[in-house]
């Protein structure tokens, strides 16, 4: 009765497991997806946007009067300062035959200010506005490229993924080949038609292919690790991964018809951007030099909190100049002069690194796409010589030398197909990663400055 019962739970579980339905393949643009929205990366980096655009706010509220509410409640014996409470109370009696201004009365004093500044010009503070608004644009650009260069990690190690999983069904081809070379090996020796050494050298060899399959599905599952690392969680199993469509090994390479195409960094326009930045440092720096204009008033109401009170007012227009400031101002301007003609150097020097970047991508595109084509027609080759060199050596009319020489080379050519496969389609990502076409981002310098005209930045 027992034993029946194990029966019967072992085929129910049998029958859930075939009607359980497949796991369903993970698409490349999936595990992409999933990457850009799990990426820690990409969280600190629209972080840092969210605040750019903070400063950007910061900035433009100086444009604004500030006003501000003050209440103070003072007691005093001071002569001068119960002097001037008793005044701004309008309760001073100086006909009073007790005023005595040197030996007042205790006094106090309730009042409540309503003040108001406003910085009518300040070219220090223009220059800051446009610093943080380049500077916010500089962080969407930034983020770009990281969605760009992201984009293509996840990319190249979905490909990685295919090429090591191809490479261990190479391994496992080889090992069965060599197997079947060994069955018939044996058989030969069995009957005479062969030597030991054959049916060793054989042997040697399975052992080699083993060893090798064991490497290869090692590497397997060290690019599904590093794949699920980038995409940031473990999406992709060694059974769930979907394989491109053999058309995608067809396409030839675009064209390089733009070599300018680089241009569309969003590195570059970082750095653009960001000696945009420099030059309004030094602006701001320069504005050090130049006067200021405030406007400022104040309306008080004074009270000995025994009264009703009294209100006054006061409003009046400001003009500051720097005259002497120990060469303070001097000295940052030419430390911002110096910073400017560094973000020149970089800015230049990321236009040239783009350029090699693409040029190198577009030359790597049209090698790994050459290589391709040269691989297909010596694998095809490589396995005609080798079932040639099976009928032959099934019918003794072959070395067991050749047999294996025949075997490790079509187990290389194999490998170096799988190889040039997946090496032309992870060129061509690169290639669009060099162009800066996989960092498309809902963040653009056009939306952030949008963000500044309007009161909602506010």
């Amino acid at each position: 009765m027992k034993n029946a019962l194990n029966l019967w739970m072992k085929a129910a579980c049998a029958a859930a497991w075939l009607a359980a339905p497949a796991a369903r393949a993970v698409t490349l643009d999936e595990a992409v997806q999933a990457a850009l929205e799990n990426s820690p990366t990409l969280q600190a980096a629209e972080s840092r946007i969210d605040s750019a655009q903070a400063l950007l706010r910061q900035a433009k509220s100086y444009d604004y009067p500030s006003i501000g509410l003050s209440a103070t409640y003072a007691r005093s014996d001071n002569p001068p300062q119960a002097f001037m409470m008793t005044l701004n109370q309008r309760s001073l009696n100086m006909m009073d035959p007790a005023f005595n201004p040197n030996e007042p009365d205790d006094t106090e004093n309730l009042r409540g200010s309503v003040t108001a500044q406003w910085r009518l010009f300040d070219l220090q503070r223009d220059a800051g506005k446009r610093m943080a608004g380049h500077g916010a644009a500089a962080s969407a650009e930034a983020f770009a490229a990281a969605r760009n260069q992201l984009v293509h990690e996840v990319t190249r190690g979905f490909h990685g993924v295919l090429q090591a999983q191809a490479f261990a069904n190479v391994q496992a081809q080889a090992v069965k080949s060599i197997e079947e070379s060994l069955r018939i090996a044996q058989e030969r020796f069995d009957a005479g038609g062969a030597v030991k050494t054959d049916v060793l050298n054989l042997e040697t060899q399975l052992a080699q292919a083993n060893e090798d399959l064991i490497k290869a599905r090692n590497g397997a599952q060290l690019a599904l690790a590093a794949l699920n690392a980038a995409i940031g969680s473990d999406l992709v199993a060694a059974d769930t991964i979907a394989t491109p469509d053999s058309a995608a090994f067809d396409a030839p390479p675009p064209e390089c018809k733009d070599p300018e195409a680089f241009e569309n960094r969003p590195e570059l326009r970082a750095a653009r951007l960001m000696r945009q930045v420099k030059e309004q440092d030094l602006r701001k720096a320069k504005g050090g030099y130049a006067p200021t204009i405030s406007a400022f008033g104040s309306l008080d109401a004074d009270s000995d909190a025994s009264s009703d009170f009294e209100q006054s007012y006061m409003a009046g227009v400001m003009a500051e100049i720097n005259i002497f400031d120990g060469a303070r101002t001097r000295a940052a301007v030419q430390a911002a002069q110096a910073e400017l003609a560094a973000a020149q150097a970089d800015e230049q020097k990321a236009r040239l690194n783009l350029k090699l970047d693409l040029q190198q991508a577009f030359l790597g595109t049209r090698e790994a796409w050459e290589r391709l084509g040269v691989v297909r027609k010596s694998l095809e080759t490589a396995q005609e010589a080798q079932r040639i060199v099976q009928e032959q050596y099934q019918q003794g009319a072959a070395d067991i030398s050749i047999l294996l020489q025949t075997q490790v080379g079509v187990t290389a050519m194999q490998t170096r197909s799988a190889a040039a496969q997946y090496d032309y389609l992870t060129a061509l990502s690169n290639l669009q990663r060099a162009k800066g076409e996989l960092g498309n981002s809902q963040y653009s310098e056009s939306s952030i400055q949008d963000s500044e005209s309007g009161p909602q930045s506010f």
